[in-house]
């Protein structure tokens, strides 16, 4: 079976993890520091919070931005569900706003008739969670204008997007975005086993999510009520987690980091591959907005049914039959029985739920061979005609 997505691990992330082992720290130590800075270094964010996944990233992003009961935020239906989640966990409530037809990403003019109608009601968002799918960037400089003009906070979802860019400069600067989070799960474009973090220009922001990633303990005197009863004198000031990453992630990340630009390169030249392979087949390539510069995570078909003598999933079914592990990403949040219990229902984002019917993902990762390829695209093309 070819996968859609696999991590790679050489011998040098190997022998970091293994120093780490054989070191007096486990957790806690010098690595997750390191592996911060090399966060902030290679995006030129000023703060960089680690943590042990980008689900956690995304709880710690909303709570730092203070949404609670009473509040909402927006994102795209066509995510994973971890980016509605993270609202919710905070107790505020969650509302979707429908994708361009074209980047699969969350569409500036739908946000902006969505704002104009909550202006009218009172019920504006207090965040809304930008989701960088498949690697390629929102409109962020859009939605950016809409956040100044209607008052709500960015939240860049770039689980997918680590080592892309956008107007030429590395998502994660934090340029049009209060917090963005990245994700280092196995199958995304870096790993660390499980991971994710956090990054922001703003100290008192990471001041936050540094506070409540470990149980909202500081040791900090001048965070404290009173002063210390001894050098062991720690106080919990916030209700936080046990979100920390450990040694072992960090040496992991800190080692990936170096191929960073490696791997979205090759990704490039597959997906460039892909392009013209697959060009006179009846399906949809990825659009890349000339803005951006996607870390394609995922490589994205669309299929176009019209012409097509098959379903979805008869055309699914049989690329699996033939060793292809595609996968579909995603599911539109709002078509969850949790979410549906909320209230939303079919119809109600006919952009995502287009989307749906037609998008499968095909193999893209570092170590796919032409060879492996080519194989892709004629159980692409047998399944297709």
């Amino acid at each position: 079976m070819i996968p859609y997505g696999r991590q790679d691990i050489n011998q040098q992330d190997i022998d970091a993890v293994v120093d780490v082992l054989q070191s007096d720290f486990l957790t806690q130590g010098p690595q997750v520091p390191l592996f911060e800075k090399a966060l902030t270094d290679y995006t030129g964010a000023a703060y960089a919070v680690a943590v042990n996944s980008a689900t956690s990233a995304l709880h710690l992003a909303c709570l730092a931005l203070d949404v609670g009961p009473g509040d909402y935020v927006w994102t795209s239906p066509v995510t994973f569900v971890a980016s509605a989640n993270c609202a919710l966990y905070c107790g505020a409530q969650v509302d979707f706003v429908d994708i361009d037809e074209k980047t699969y990403n969350l569409c500036p003019l739908a946000l902006e008739q969505k704002l104009i109608q909550a202006e009218q009601k009172g019920m504006l968002p207090k965040v809304v969670v930008a989701v960088h799918l498949c690697g390629q960037p929102c409109d962020m400089a859009a939605i950016n204008r809409l956040a100044e003009r209607y008052g709500f906070r960015v939240i860049e979802d770039a689980s997918h997007a680590i080592g892309g860019q956008y107007q030429n400069q590395p998502i994660g600067s934090g340029r049009y975005s209060d917090i963005t989070v990245f994700s280092f799960h196995p199958v995304k474009i870096i790993t660390t086993a499980e991971g994710g973090a956090a990054l922001t220009n703003s100290s008192v922001l990471a001041e936050k999510l540094m506070l409540l990633r470990s149980h909202g303990i500081t040791r900090d005197p001048a965070h404290m009520t009173r002063e210390p009863d001894g050098p062991w004198y720690y106080q919990q000031i916030a209700l936080g987690f046990n979100y920390r990453m450990t040694e072992l992630q960090a040496a992991l990340g800190v080692s990936q980091m170096q191929r960073l630009d490696q791997f979205v390169a090759r990704r490039h030249e597959l997906a460039h591959r892909y392009n013209k392979l697959l060009a006179d087949l009846p399906l949809t390539t990825p659009w890349q907005n000339p803005d951006g510069y996607s870390g394609l995570h995922l490589y994205v078909i669309r299929l176009q049914l019209e012409n097509i003598n098959k379903t979805h999933r008869q055309i699914f079914e049989a690329l699996r039959e033939q060793g292809i592990g595609v996968n579909l990403h995603y599911i539109p949040v709002h078509l969850q029985p949790f979410y549906q219990a909320m209230g939303f229902c079919n119809g109600d984002f006919p952009q995502a739920e287009r989307y749906y019917q037609q998008a499968i993902s095909l193999p893209m990762y570092h170590t796919l061979t032409e060879e492996q390829q080519d194989s892709v695209v004629q159980a692409v093309t047998d399944a297709l005609l």
